[in-house]
């Protein structure tokens, strides 16, 4: 089946400005779903989630709690989800996630970015149709059947199912994320997720040449750099 998706668990940064970089993004995304949908991790599963995969990025703890502690006074910044969409170089589609609290801010930001690299920021619908937004769960195990069977029994609607190398890949609809999710737990018993995200998967994919491939990560490197951004999804293999 070969569903290509990013497994964006994070490297150790080099650099401490490229480690608090990370911090602050999760610790942003952590205060938001926290505000949102309640500082208790049993009751907020998408919270649960999330807290799981900061600290297999190795996040530390205190900046977990700061973040959920914030969360908890219910004062403090209003962020919103900004979602932008845009052509890179190659015919490469791009799909870039914010969280902001200066929608006017962070448009002009990403705008620059593709600007400055000759690439072109499109309106909302541009290229979205052309991605899957898809809840992926990758744990180990070779069968397949069983997965599948769970899933099955618990009325989830799977995009897509592949055991690779010993590792189970399940695709569903993002909003079948967390019922797929506990419906392996509760067949399989206590699953360790390599990845456990909602992500955009690209229909296609394309192979760019060398040139666009350095326009595409000079712009990667851009928009990674801005602190609204939390995810850039892009077609390109």
């Amino acid at each position: 089946m070969g569903r290509a998706y990013q497994n964006r668990k994070v490297a150790m940064a080099k650099t401490s400005d490229a480690k608090a970089r990370v911090y602050s993004r999760y610790a942003r995304e952590i205060y938001v779903t926290g505000k949102s949908g309640g500082t208790d991790p049993v009751g907020n599963l998408a919270l649960r989630s999330l807290i799981e995969r900061a600290k297999k990025d190795q996040v530390p703890t205190h900046v977990i709690d700061k973040a959920i502690e914030k969360a908890r006074g219910g004062g403090g910044e209003d962020f919103a989800v900004a979602r932008y969409e845009g052509f890179g170089p190659g015919g490469s589609m791009l799909i870039v996630e914010c969280l902001t609290d200066n929608a006017n801010r962070t448009i002009g930001d990403v705008r620059a970015c593709f600007t400055k690299t000759k690439c072109k920021l499109g309106t909302p619908g541009t290229v979205s149709h052309l991605f899957d937004h898809s809840a992926i769960l990758v744990f180990a195990g070779e069968d397949e059947e069983a997965a599948l069977d769970a899933l099955m029994m618990a009325d989830v609607d799977v995009s897509d199912l592949e055991c690779e190398d010993g590792k189970i890949s399940v695709f569903v609809p993002h909003t079948e994320h967390f019922k797929a999710r506990q419906a392996l737990l509760d067949a399989l018993g206590d699953i360790d997720f390599e990845v456990d995200e909602v992500q955009f998967i690209p229909q296609t994919t394309s192979e760019l040449g060398e040139e666009d491939q350095q326009v595409l990560d000079k712009l990667l490197d851009m928009l990674n750099y801005l602190d609204d951004v939390q995810n850039v999804y892009c077609s390109a293999d």
